[in-house]
């Protein structure tokens, strides 16, 4: 910083509605903590928002004394983006307001919002838009980059029924982005990640879903992995529109209460499948499943919504120290499932697996160019490799599995950039990669007009063109 630092964060506390934390003050840890505990990074300054006029003040700041930007909202990526060293953190977390209009199906949600906030909120009106399968992702990451959970074949991806967004551009403008309104931003922002601007409010499109849903939980042993992706490859598609579905290759059995004792983190494959129509439904659906193969064991059962988009938080607890690489492959071949038998059981901790997610469906409805979304509109699997330990050194042997299996897996995918919501090493290559030339080139010529100095740059980034 180019003047003495304690005059001028007090010259930014004057301009803000929000705390502005000095790595002195009392808060400073806790607003600088994010999800993965192998991130520890120290900004010069964080400014929690309360409103876009606050991160316009922040970005000023940053600008005035040439400090890198770092926008926190959920704190849930593995890369650890949202928090750098010496540079300035725009921490949106106080800003998770939701407002729910129940009559027009609509909510406005704040950009530091969680998945857990605006499905509680949601929710009380038996209303939701696709969301991840962890409850504490923020909303504002997983809607850049994508979105995609549990309701992604029945409506598609969060994306996908974004209305409008409220974005503070790097200059400061405060400009809302829709169909009419800055429509080449509001294109960019479905998909282009954390480019573009600071998103301080969503608007979404919602559906009628729950309060009650139907699980449908399923493992089978390691020895029984290739058998069990060929019944997926075959069973999937099979699947009624109006239902989800989740693959966890390696996965060790959580030590749930509904997990028989002997196969608590017992590694095997995993598929669940949600019901969003009848429970007579949902148990049809699923029966050819242990006809054709008997699992170890199975968990049917009615559970709320938002239960059901808590189920997995064990297996990405808060503060575990993670490392992810992704890759789309069009099915599970014969060569993908030898890869994945091969290596899936070979993690040396229990929270690392391979989670696997479908998308087909209303996912296959929206254009190739409507969106820019990075990844085919066609049906495909996309096939996360997940490194997470409780310690430093479990992880660093897991990270050496999650990069063994994305290479074995490499020559068969269908896209080797994968998901940019997903990376937690976005090298430019796989970056380009990912979104394709066509869709990089606009998206950077986007960059170009609105943050011309890349100011947004801590993200799989998509530099001006």
């Amino acid at each position: 910083m180019t003047r003495t630092a304690s005059s001028d964060i007090r010259a930014l506390r004057s301009r803000m509605a929000g705390p502005v934390f000095a790595p002195d003050d009392a808060g400073y840890d806790t607003a600088r903590a994010v999800w993965n505990g192998d991130i520890d990074r120290r900004p010069a300054v964080i400014a929690e928002c309360l409103s876009p006029e606050d991160v316009a003040a922040a970005l000023a700041f940053a600008r005035d004394h040439a400090l890198e930007v770092s926008v926190r909202g959920g704190g849930h990526a593995y890369s650890g983006t949202a928090v750098g060293d010496d540079g300035l953190m725009i921490n949106l977390g106080l800003m998770n307001r939701v407002l729910v209009d129940p009559a027009g199906a609509r909510a406005r949600v704040g950009g530091g919002a969680t998945m857990a906030d605006m499905d509680a909120a949601t929710q009380m009106y038996g209303l939701a838009v696709t969301g991840g399968v962890i409850s504490d992702t923020g909303v504002g990451g997983l809607t850049l980059g994508g979105g995609m959970g549990w309701l992604t074949r029945m409506f598609g991806l969060t994306i996908d029924d974004l209305m409008s967004a409220q974005v503070v551009l790097a200059d400061g403008r405060i400009v809302q982005a829709c169909e009419t309104e800055h429509a080449d931003l509001f294109w960019a922002l479905r998909g282009g990640g954390g480019n573009f601007g600071v998103v301080t409010e969503f608007e979404f499109r919602l559906h009628l879903v729950g309060p009650e849903v139907h699980l449908g939980f399923f493992f089978w042993g390691l020895e029984d992995g290739g058998a069990a992706l060929r019944l997926f490859r075959e069973f999937i598609p099979t699947l009624p529109l109006r239902s989800g579905v989740f693959v966890g290759a390696g996965l060790s059995a959580p030590p749930a209460p509904f997990v028989p004792e002997q196969f608590r983190l017992v590694p095997g494959y995993l598929l669940i499948v949600a019901g969003f129509d009848t429970a007579e439904e949902h148990a049809q659906a699923v029966a050819p499943l242990r006809a054709a193969l008997p699992p170890l064991f199975e968990f049917i059962t009615p559970i709320p919504y938002v239960g059901l988009q808590g189920l997995l938080d064990d297996s990405a607890p808060w503060g575990a120290y993670g490392y992810e690489k992704s890759l789309d492959l069009d099915d599970f071949s014969d060569e993908v499932i030898a890869v994945i038998t091969e290596h899936a059981g070979n993690k040396a901790s229990p929270l690392s697996f391979m989670p696997i997610f479908t998308l087909n469906g209303a996912f296959t409805a929206v254009g190739e160019s409507d969106t820019a979304f990075g990844g085919a509109r066609t049906a495909h699997y996309v096939c996360n490799i997940q490194a997470a330990a409780l310690d430093s050194e479990t992880l660093a042997t897991d990270r050496t599995w999650a990069r063994t299996i994305w290479e074995a897996l490499r020559p068969l995918a269908a896209n080797s950039g994968g998901y940019v919501n997903f990376m937690s090493d976005a090298d430019e290559n796989r970056v380009h990669t990912s979104y394709g030339a066509t869709k990089y080139a606009r998206l950077a010529a986007i960059k170009t007009q609105y943050d011309p100095g890349n100011v947004f740059h801590r993200n799989a980034n998509i530099k001006p063109g």
